[in-house]
C-alpha cells in the first residue's frame, strides 16, 4: 500500500462518538465507546453531503487520528503553510509587524519585456519566469519574497482572509 499526505480546508467541531451517532440518528453499537473523543469533520473539496444540515460530505474522526493529520490554520508550520501557498491561500506570519502584509504563490507564466537588454535578448517575446513566492508589503507594493530561517522555523503562519 502505498503512503500518502495530504492539506486540505475542512470544518471540524469537537464531538465525542456517541454525539456524532445522535447527529446522524444512529444507534452506538455495543461495541464502541461513546465517550471517545473526537471530531465532527466536514469535508469541503468533494464527497456529496450526507446530511441535510450540512453543505459537505461529514464523517467523525478519533482525537488522536485529526490531530495528527490536521492543524489549526493558526498556528502552522512553515511546512503546512508552504502547500496552503501552493493551494492559492494567501498567508502571514502573526509575529509580522506590517498590517496587510502577506505572501502568496505565483504561478508560472511570462510578462512583456520592458528593458532593451531583455527584449534583444528574447527577441521581442514574453519573457518567461518560474513560480515564485511574492510578498504584498505594507506599501501596497508586490516584491519576491525569500524565506528567512526564522520564518522557516516558526509555528505561527496563518491563513490571511
Amino acid at each position: 500500500m502505498n503512503r500518502y499526505i495530504g492539506v486540505k480546508e475542512i470544518h471540524a467541531t469537537p464531538m465525542n462518538r456517541a454525539d456524532y451517532n445522535i447527529l446522524r440518528g444512529w444507534e452506538l453499537p455495543a461495541d464502541e465507546n461513546g465517550e471517545d473523543e473526537g471530531y465532527m469533520v466536514e469535508y469541503l473539496d468533494g464527497g456529496k453531503a450526507n446530511h441535510p444540515d450540512y453543505q459537505g460530505y461529514i464523517s467523525w474522526s478519533p482525537a488522536d487520528v485529526f490531530e495528527r493529520a490536521y492543524k489549526p490554520v493558526d498556528g502552522m508550520t512553515f511546512g503546512f503553510a508552504l502547500e496552503c501557498l501552493k493551494k492559492g491561500y494567501k498567508l502571514a506570519r502573526k509575529g509580522w509587524n506590517g498590517q496587510g502584509m502577506f505572501i502568496y504563490w505565483v504561478s508560472p507564466g511570462t510578462y512583456p519585456p520592458k528593458m532593451p537588454v531583455a527584449h534583444e535578448y528574447f527577441e521581442g517575446k514574453g519573457v518567461p519566469y518560474r513560480d515564485y513566492i511574492a510578498m504584498k508589503t505594507v506599501n501596497d507594493e508586490v516584491v519576491p519574497w525569500v524565506a528567512s530561517q526564522t520564518d522557516m522555523l516558526a509555528e505561527d503562519w496563518r491563513i490571511c482572509e
